[in-house]
């Protein structure tokens, strides 16, 4: 009885870290990943860093391109 309690647990720890990240789109980085590993598995990879800053950039081009409060 305790290992059924502790996946259920623990699958509903797993669900709220997806809803989260969703969210708050911190896996827009991991699905970038994806789609350019699929796309063209030769294509550069960029850091995170260069993802965010390229994303914070095209935002500010067309808010409509995503959420923008201010």
């Amino acid at each position: 009885m305790r290992s059924a309690l502790k996946r259920a647990v623990s699958r509903a720890g797993r669900g709220i870290r997806w809803y989260v990240r969703e969210l708050t789109d911190e896996s827009a980085y991991d699905r970038h990943v994806t789609h350019l590993r699929k796309d063209d598995p030769d294509t550069p990879v960029p850091s995170r860093r260069e993802f965010e800053r390229w994303r914070t950039d095209r935002q500010e081009r067309d808010p409509r391109q995503g959420f923008r409060c201010c």
